[in-house]
């Protein structure tokens, strides 16, 4: 009686190459870990237009600079019968954008740039303006204003990086995310106090 199970052969013993090859791949990685080691975590295997992504991420930097200001200024000038609640959202907000701003100065060092706090044109660099409001609606309104604007923003440099630059690309999706959620703040507390002042 003959069986239909095929008989094993035996195979062939790899060749030495093809049993290492990422022996080989780490060994290089670590040549190339020596090189250059004055750039600290900017390797050969970052893909990114590191000064451009510099430029944007100081850009990004004075934006978050200006909405803390922005928020601060709101924060201590909210008055009226529904200023108390409005001002915490305005100082959490303020809290949270100086954040920001911190991961992304961290951030710039880390790709080997220095983060620009220069008072001196602060306002040109960021995107969004420091509107000081004229009424707790309308501080509401310019931080809304803000927020779409740095949601734009931030929106554009995620898509502009891509793969080249996993780790700022990410910073930037968290960051992006919270600006979403303090534009939803801000537009609730809008319909909220002009259904008030209707």
């Amino acid at each position: 009686m003959t069986s239909n199970i095929p008989k094993l052969q035996p195979q062939p013993e790899p060749a030495q190459d093809a049993k290492l090859p990422f022996l080989t791949d780490v060994l290089e990685l670590r040549r190339r870990a020596r090189e250059h080691i004055e750039h600290g975590a900017v390797t050969a295997a970052y893909k990114g237009d590191r000064q451009v992504i510099i430029d944007l991420l100081n850009q990004a930097l004075a934006t978050e600079l200006v909405c803390v200001l922005r928020y601060k200024r709101h924060y201590f000038m909210a008055s009226g019968i529904n200023a108390e609640a409005v001002a915490q959202e305005f100082s959490q907000h303020a809290t949270e954008e100086q954040g920001h701003a911190d991961e992304i100065a961290a951030r710039i060092t880390q790709l080997d740039g220095e983060p620009n706090f220069d008072p001196d044109g602060l306002a040109m660099r960021s995107h969004a303006e420091y509107a000081p409001g004229t009424n707790l609606l309308d501080m509401i309104k310019e931080d809304l204003v803000a927020e779409r604007v740095a949601i734009q923003s931030y929106t554009e440099m995620i898509r502009y990086i891509g793969e080249d630059d996993p780790t700022t690309r990410r910073m930037l999706e968290r960051i992006l995310a919270v600006e979403e959620e303090h534009a939803e703040d801000m537009k609730t507390l809008h319909e909220t106090m002009s259904r008030g002042n209707g």
